[in-house]
């Protein structure tokens, strides 16, 4: 059985939004995008209302347009913003599907964690007075916002999804094109700590698939979105790097703590490194019981790789130039690491 549902997607044009719009559209469903028209364009079969969530009148005029099923929310990021959207939509939604984010949990990079892991103290009345990205405030803001949804929304009325690193085609936070683009320069490349580590970023594309299955079969509840924590290792990542791009390349591993004491910052000039214990551990148990499915690595890498080969370009911001260290400092930091023997291992394709 064919099942048509309309779907509300705030934003819309970027990343998560846009996947979830064009599997949506996909599945035959009747999909509306809201946003301010200022950035990427609305994908083929969507209808598109533009206007701006933190205007009141264009908000009330956006839910004139109802009803839908249910509305999608991943750009919410201020609480005060989350807050009155719940309340203007409410009468004209049955659910409200928030994309949430695993830095909402107190404890995470430091410590693993699963859905019953304390969150930053979340305000639901929280207006930060700022919109710019702010990797400090980031979780605090994200956990503020699912308060202001717990608060104003019975339980069954809502689906909060926490994925750790989403990764694919139309990221704009770079951290698969820095690595795609170092590798592909060939040479000696960098790279952080033990080759082993492993690591759980998830694709746009699954987390997409598995909100929509959900939202489909009307679930509410929590749920952290990522592959298990046992599955493909950082050399796995480079390795696939080197396959889609066919680069000359030999992975560098070197040893984490020196790195930090030469200033190399984490999660930024090495995208994706962290040394927290629990960067990688996710309990996402819960979600894979509800059906979420995960597909390898090596192709989330390909086709991210096949994406930007064709002219694919993500929407510009801010935080795409955070990404990469210089190839000068890279030089500098391999021959200091061969000097004091801080090399941990070498691996080619």
């Amino acid at each position: 059985m064919i099942v048509i549902m309309r779907l509300l997607v705030l934003g819309g044009t970027w990343f998560v939004g846009r996947v979830v719009a064009e599997q949506a559209v996909a599945r035959g469903w009747d999909v509306t995008i809201f946003n301010r028209g200022r950035s990427g364009h609305a994908p083929t079969g969507a209808a598109e209302i533009h206007g701006d969530r933190e205007n009141s009148v264009d908000l009330k005029r956006l839910a004139a347009s109802g009803p839908w099923d249910a509305v999608v929310d991943v750009p919410g990021s201020v609480p005060t913003v989350v807050r009155d959207s719940v309340r203007v939509l409410q009468p004209v939604v049955e659910r409200y599907v928030f994309v949430s984010t695993v830095s909402a949990y107190r404890a995470w990079p430091n410590e693993p964690v699963s859905e019953e892991s304390v969150l930053h103290p979340g305000d639901p009345d929280w207006e930060p007075g700022f919109r710019h990205w702010d990797a400090v405030a980031y979780g605090p803001l994200k956990a503020g916002c699912e308060a202001a949804i717990r608060r104003d929304l019975p339980e069954e009325q809502s689906l909060i999804l926490r994925p750790g690193v989403v990764l694919g085609p139309y990221e704009y936070v770079g951290r698969m094109r820095w690595w795609l683009g170092r590798v592909r320069q060939g040479g000696g490349v960098l790279a952080p700590g033990d080759p082993g580590r492993t690591i759980q970023p998830v694709d746009v594309r699954d987390v997409a698939r598995f909100l929509l299955d959900m939202t489909e079969s009307r679930q509410s509840g929590v749920y952290n979105v990522a592959p298990p924590a046992d599955g493909a290792t950082f050399a796995d990542l480079l390795h696939h790097c080197i396959v889609a791009t066919g680069a000359d390349a030999e992975i560098v591993w070197v040893d984490e703590d020196w790195l930090i004491e030469h200033g190399v910052r984490q999660w930024t000039e090495m995208p994706l490194w962290r040394k927290g214990a629990g960067t990688w551990a996710m309990d996402t148990r819960r979600a894979r019981a509800a059906g979420l499915r995960c597909r390898q690595l090596r192709d989330t890498v390909a086709d991210t790789w096949s994406w930007l080969s064709q002219g694919g370009e993500p929407v510009a911001h801010e935080r795409d130039a955070e990404h990469g260290i210089s190839l000068h400092k890279e030089r500098e930091l391999l021959a200091g690491a061969v000097r004091d023997g801080a090399i941990v291992a070498r691996t080619c394709p």
